[in-house]
């Protein structure tokens, strides 16, 4: 876009680093299969610290959400947790008052198993929605759970939460906070159902960090507020998603209280993992092929920018489009008009990367076409806008839409 700042270009997410590096001070975790998934794949995950961490989450905003949600919604706000308990291949949702003892047996069960009380466990659960979950199941791999606890063992539980995910979503990090070296492990599991208060999708942060618990709170909410709330796959919000950030204070660091350079040197690594792995969420889109970043510029206001931005994306014109590799921005310019009112499309600007394809409105020359189909050829490439209304701006990423997402989720129970 002449003149004018652009987007960064999205870049492929750096690999998942290595399983032994993937140690927290204080925690241990097991990854294991219970039978809950009709694979023999791993369903379970157990992760505990000792100390117990602070604690801080965020929920799904879905009206109906699980018995998981509600537990660990209720527990957190004690701001302590000794063990966090996740199963895949069951959501626990939409499952009555079952449902919710179940949710609160796992708890108390998890409680007795590592020490502690019922109020310091948490609770989280993915994957099909209605059906029970087999508690007796999960009650006989529990004790074989808690024995394979280990320090290395975070990789094992990242690959137990996942459901219909093709790739690895953890990471690993250091950072000196006032002298201390901190550590943190981070990782995610999501695919589908992603828009536009975080998705089908569970994600979790564990660090030696000291911190308060505002402070925690305060890093969650601001980290997802640029990361997990601004991916969008299909546009259907789940009944189960859930993000938490344990620290339990063995790094002996000054406290990294909000606004404080320890707060600060945290965030560093704290925020650019947790778009790592929303990005990779994206990347792994049921079905997906490419990751698309939508970039709206020039509206009256940040919010109505972000509705232009995520009509867009949920558009399955538009998406179906950057999977045919077609630069037809007509679907574009028919969203934005269907988004609000008061646009005037004369004043609208539209590019692939830096090719323009409409100036002012109208088509910026059929000699683009060869270059814009060059873009649409990219696994990843940014769709920028100029509205010409005002200093409002916001940007998402999200995906296109295929034939293999159809496919996927014609037949996710069978």
């Amino acid at each position: 876009m002449p003149g004018r700042r652009q987007p960064r270009p999205h870049r492929s997410p750096a690999p998942a680093e290595p399983a032994a590096l993937a140690v927290v001070p204080g925690f241990r975790a097991a990854g294991m299969h219970a039978g809950i998934k009709k694979q023999e794949i791993p369903d379970l995950a157990l992760i505990v610290s000792e100390p117990p961490a602070r604690a801080a989450g965020i929920f799904t905003r879905n009206r109906f959400p699980s018995p998981s949600v509600q537990v660990s919604r209720m527990h957190v706000r004690s701001g302590e947790c000794r063990a966090l308990l996740v199963n895949s291949g069951n959501a626990n949702a939409c499952t009555g008052e079952r449902g919710l003892r179940d949710a609160v047996e796992l708890c108390r069960r998890t409680a007795r198993a590592v020490g502690g009380r019922e109020q310091e466990v948490l609770v989280a659960s993915t994957g099909v929605i209605g059906v029970p979950l087999p508690i007796e199941r999960v009650r006989r791999a529990l004790p074989r759970l808690v024995r394979g606890l280990d320090p290395g063992g975070f990789p094992a539980a990242a690959e137990a939460i996942r459901t219909t995910d093709r790739l690895e979503k953890h990471g690993w990090a250091q950072v000196s906070v006032g002298g201390r070296q901190v550590t943190l492990f981070g990782m995610a599991k999501g695919a589908g159902m992603i828009c536009p208060n975080m998705a089908t999708m569970l994600a979790f942060f564990f660090t030696d960090l000291r911190a308060p618990a505002p402070a925690l709170r305060r890093l969650l909410r601001e980290g997802a507020a640029e990361s997990f709330n601004r991916i969008q796959v299909d546009g259907d919000q789940s009944t189960n998603d859930t993000v938490l950030l344990l620290a339990n204070g063995l790094a002996d660091n000054a406290p990294a209280a909000a606004e404080t350079s320890e707060y600060r040197a945290f965030a560093s690594i704290l925020f650019p993992m947790m778009r790592d792995l929303a990005t990779r969420i994206v990347r792994d889109g049921e079905g997906a092929t490419k990751v698309v970043e939508i970039a709206v510029h020039e509206a009256r206001t940040n919010a109505e920018a972000r509705l232009f931005a995520y009509r867009l994306a949920g558009s399955p014109l538009v998406k179906t489009s950057f999977y045919g590799q077609d630069p037809n921005w007509g679907r574009l310019m028919a969203a934005l008009g269907d988004a609000g009112p008061g646009l005037d499309p004369q004043k609208i600007d539209i590019f692939y990367d830096s090719i323009p394809a409409v100036l002012n409105g109208i088509s910026a020359g059929t000699r683009q076409e060869a270059r814009l189909r060059q873009v649409l050829r990219r696994e990843s490439f940014t769709v920028s806008i100029r509205l010409g209304r005002g200093p409002g701006a916001f940007s998402l990423l999200t995906s296109d839409l295929t034939h293999d997402y159809v496919s996927l989720n014609a037949s996710y129970r069978s």
